[in-house]
């Protein structure tokens, strides 16, 4: 291997675009014997280069004469593993072509935390009691072996609602990652499914018996066993010696039983590097803690070093300004303050709208202004908190034809229960539509595909659909819902109907069967009410769903692609799904207090603290403008028996009036004015004056 020095004084220095902490963490301990080595947290902030300063030591390691096939390199994704190794390797590629051409070794260990560990449980597994020839589930298999063993210990068979199968298998997997007892778990994130603590205790007895019985093995026991393995006398000492090197990316990601994998194999910290930022821990529902990276530091015999990357290569000065004052205010965090060379005398506006629908007509606006302006629509991004925060602005893209794709969750209007109260007004509005009839019919309990199939040919075959309806001889069993249904279909057929009154019926016709269905149906709920306010914006049932009948993206989900007809297109995001990401235009949805922090998420100071986190990843996903949308209030319908109202909204608690200085204030009024508490931007102004016209034509 070439002599670092001789390197380091080249004038072809590998090194050379490193700033000085991103070269601290890369030489970090490089020339002390291993013996001495200390742990090393890298804290890097957002925007700051952490995937580079990674490879760079990996690179650096190598160079130093570190053998690659004991450099172990953990990371959250395949994709980062193979980005990490090419980075490596590209930066050894340019020093071995100045020394005698040799070409770059692999890194044989780089994968993730649940690849690396199902390698070593097939070395291990005659001595953990495994058989090696054991089968990994994924989550369709354990969900169904879950469901297996769910009938087969007759908690089918209850007459009071047990979890489902899906649900099942998220509290054992909850359970396992945060290693919290079940009670507490179900306390604190499973409340509904408390009653059943004893019953899901001998479910899971039981699911674990029938995957030892089968030789199989699911995610979670992947990061179980090996932890077992790690936290062993004689495994654990065993496993660390395979590494002299153990490098973790997104340590802020990582779950109890990931942070224990590290300190069982590296009790003393030898050789251990992480890189992360607290300030962008959000996945604690995957069963992610904040508290592995803030309490990192104290963790090994040997006390941590803490190099700070805080220099910032995204965002312009004053978006850093802003989000540097948000996340200072968390109440526990390793201190830091980004800055960046990228000046500039625009500040993150602060737009105050009067209300949802206003919302969405003005960001479709804002958006197809800097479209015009030439940004593309794929450098803007629009995130919201939750997938059901983008309905209204869906809805207006569609309408004004402008191409989206949206990351994280379903579409709102391809959810599952929003196409079922899709299905009944369209199977109202043309009972010929065999599509829409078949999923309604088997909505209906004791209907099944066979009976569903007799049923539309019976209404396809009839002159008056109602009369079809009324006389087919629907299963016994279903005879109470079949009854209800067929009352629904004669009103939803009735020429007197006035619209809205359709959806209001469908309303109240289905949300007795989402609660049969599905264990999250008061999440689901609000989705169906959303979906009653947007009706209630078109003149008919028939306009309405000629309105959202309109081609939307393929797929919505972290895989999904771009439209395969348009060169451009907008992207929607929840924040969970846009970190790591970047844009140069930024719309973040529904700032207020309810929706950030979400009113789900304020049980407990650690809840709160977390929605800070995630509003201080939205902000910092903007690189030139960043615009946050406070609505002043939202239509709720027909809540308890206060009847159709409107809500009133407050800014976000997380902007504090100290905060605002760092925000230029533009106020939005359904009249077509706007008041900014300073000079208005051209961009603003010109949307008025536009506005104002459209008004007398």
């Amino acid at each position: 291997m070439p002599d670092a020095a001789a390197i380091l004084s080249d004038p072809a220095d590998p090194f050379a675009s490193l700033n000085n902490e991103q070269r601290a963490a890369v030489d970090h301990d490089i020339d002390v014997a291993a013996d001495q080595s200390r742990p090393l947290l890298v804290i890097a902030g957002a925007g700051s280069g952490k995937t580079s300063t990674l490879a760079h030591r990996v690179a650096r390691l190598i160079m130093r004469g570190a053998d690659p096939q004991r450099i172990l390199l953990l990371t959250f994704s395949r994709r980062a593993a193979t980005e990490m190794g090419n980075r490596a390797g590209a930066v050894l590629q340019r020093v071995f072509a100045l020394n005698a051409g040799q070409a770059p070794a692999s890194l044989p260990w780089a994968g993730t935390f649940h690849s690396i560990g199902a390698r070593l449980l097939r070395e291990y597994a005659g001595r953990i009691g495994l058989e090696s020839s054991f089968t990994i589930h994924d989550r369709g298999d354990s969900e169904d072996l879950m469901g297996m063993v769910r009938h087969e210990i007759g908690l089918t068979q209850t007459q009071k609602r047990f979890p489902l199968k899906g649900t099942c298998l998220s509290i054992y997997s909850r359970v396992v990652n945060s290693q919290e007892p079940l009670g507490l778990v179900l306390q604190s994130t499973f409340p509904w499914c408390a009653e059943w603590e004893q019953e899901l205790k001998t479910l899971f007895g039981a699911y674990v018996d029938a995957k030892q019985e089968q030789n199989v093995l699911d995610y979670d026991d992947l990061l179980l066993f090996w932890s077992e393995m790690a936290a062993d006398p004689a495994l654990g000492p065993e496993i660390g010696a395979l590494f002299d090197h153990v490098l973790v990316d997104e340590y802020q990601d990582t779950n109890r039983l990931q942070a224990a994998i590290i300190t069982g194999m590296k009790p003393d910290g030898q050789g251990v590097m992480v890189v992360g930022d607290d300030a962008q821990s959000i996945y604690s529902f995957r069963g992610a803690t904040v508290r592995n990276i803030l309490d990192f530091p104290s963790q090994f015999s040997r006390q941590a070093r803490i190099v700070t990357l805080e220099r910032n290569y995204r965002s312009t000065q004053p978006i850093l300004d802003a989000s540097n004052a948000l996340i200072a205010a968390a109440l526990e965090r390793h201190a830091k303050t980004l800055w960046t060379d990228k000046v500039s005398s625009a500040r993150p506006q602060l737009v105050l709208i009067p209300d949802e629908a206003e919302q969405a007509r003005w960001v479709c606006s804002r958006v197809l202004e800097q479209r015009e302006a030439g940004m593309a629509l794929t450098s803007q991004a629009v995130l919201f908190r939750a997938a059901s925060h983008s309905a209204a602005l869906e809805l207006e893209l569609m309408r004004r034809n402008v191409p989206f794709v949206k990351f994280g969750g379903l579409k709102f209007l391809e959810a599952s229960h929003i196409k079922d109260v899709l299905a009944v007004l369209r199977f109202a509005q043309n009972p010929s539509g065999r599509l829409a009839g078949f999923r309604v019919a088997q909505l209906i309990p004791g209907i099944g595909a066979a009976t569903a199939t007799r049923l539309l040919d019976a209404v396809g075959a009839a002159a008056e659909p109602v009369r079809a309806v009324e006389e087919f001889a629907a299963p016994p069993k279903s005879a109470g819902d079949w009854n209800a249904f067929v009352a629904l279909y004669k009103a939803l057929r009735a020429p007197g109907l006035r619209w809205p009154a359709d959806i209001e019926l469908v309303k109240h016709w289905y949300l007795p069967h989402l609660e049969r269905m599905h264990d999250d149906a008061a999440v689901r709920c609000a989705d169906v009410e959303q979906l009653s306010r947007l009706a209630g914006g078109h003149g008919s049932r028939e306009s309405f769903l000629a309105e959202i009948t309109l081609d939307p993206p393929e797929a919505t989900s972290d895989r999904a692609g771009p439209p395969r007809l348009d060169e451009d297109y907008l992207i929607l995001s929840t924040i969970h799904s846009a970190k790591g990401q970047e844009w140069k235009s930024v719309h973040v949805l529904n700032v207020v207090d309810g929706c950030i922090p979400s009113d789900m998420a304020t049980g407990n100071a650690a809840d709160i603290e977390e929605e800070r986190r995630l509003l201080y990843v939205a902000m910092t996903r903007a690189r030139e403008q960043l615009h946050l949308v406070v609505p002043n209030r939202f239509f709720i319908k027909q809540q308890a028996q206060m009847g159709d109202r409107h809500v009133y909204a407050a800014r976000t608690r997380f902007i504090t009036p100290l905060m605002l200085k760092h925000y230029e204030e533009c106020v939005w009024s359904n009249a077509q004015t706007a008041v900014t508490k300073k000079p208005m931007p051209d961009s603003v102004r010109m949307l008025v004056r536009d506005r104002a016209r459209s008004a007398w034509k």
